[in-house]
């Protein structure tokens, strides 16, 4: 065993760029994090919300609500929630596509869950020296019209110097091809990073390092069940597709950084205050 992974583990993630391990978290965690997720959206004042995330077009959708949610908790709207006036055509608790992104550092709920010595000594096996918590985000993948997530790298969102950004992925309710699971191409980490998402000033572009387009056929499910957690290399290609199954598919996602990396101010994603790490 490397701490909570065994050596055939740690090769299949150094080869795939993904791993998944069964059963990580007990269903009674990922129920609370529903409970207290759910608990933040009715929270909110539904004629407070308007801002729409979308990887479609993700430049051009960037706005200062976004921009500015790094060190905060913000709830951001399903593309297919809104009218062409900005009205919301469901309850808000059925239109939020994600909640972001320092729920981790923000709330007591998401803190306990995120800062566990199970996690910690797993993030060590995997090789990041002086792990950060770097951004989280609650993400529901509503019914009927949880969005599509199109085929990325988490290093072009969150770049360091070198690379070493690691995603870890919880599985809060069960994923399957019906509602929308993740998908990856195994093995696609090793052709590096095609692009990186940069923000200068006020406003963002995608600065492309390699328009080779991926070969979505290449793409496997990564099917998994409540409790499961995958864990992302930062370079690994991966994806979901739409749900338009009537079951959500709520998950939590935690990307983490090593402390003695350089974190350029290009990066999207900027807080007032240093990432702290496991403790």
């Amino acid at each position: 065993m490397v701490g909570l992974i065994s050596v055939e583990q740690r090769a299949r993630f150094e080869a795939d760029g993904f791993l998944r391990l069964p059963g990580f978290v007990a269903p009674a965690a990922c129920d609370a994090l529903r409970t207290r997720a759910a608990a933040l959206v009715d929270a909110v004042d539904a004629d407070e919300l308007g801002s729409v995330f979308s990887t479609r077009d993700q430049v051009r959708t960037t706005d200062d609500y976004f921009l500015d949610s790094g060190d905060q908790v913000r709830c951001f709207l399903e593309e297919d929630a809104v009218d062409d006036a900005g009205r919301l055509r469901r309850d808000k608790a059925l239109a939020i596509n994600k909640i972001g992104h320092a729920l981790h550092d923000l709330d007591p709920v998401f803190d306990g869950f995120s800062r566990t010595a199970e996690l910690a000594a797993l993030v060590a096996a995997l090789g990041v020296d002086d792990p950060r918590l770097m951004q989280s985000m609650y993400i529901f993948k509503q019914p009927f019209i949880g969005g599509e997530v199109r085929i990325h790298q988490d290093a072009t969102f969150l770049h360091t110097e070198p690379p070493g950004v690691i995603g870890l992925w919880f599985a809060l309710q069960d994923a399957t091809v019906d509602n929308g699971c993740l998908w990856a191409i195994p093995g696609g980490h090793a052709g590096g990073l095609r692009s990186r998402f940069v923000r200068d000033g006020r406003r963002t572009r995608m600065e492309v390092l390699d328009p080779t387009p991926w070969d979505e056929a290449e793409l496997i499910p990564l099917e998994a069940r409540q409790g499961d957690l995958i864990v992302l290399h930062g370079l690994a290609p991966h994806a979901s597709r739409p749900n338009r199954s009537p079951t959500s598919r709520h998950a939590y996602t935690l990307h983490v950084v090593p402390g003695g990396a350089a974190y350029p101010a290009s990066n999207w994603l900027q807080r007032a205050t240093p990432a702290r790490g496991f403790r």
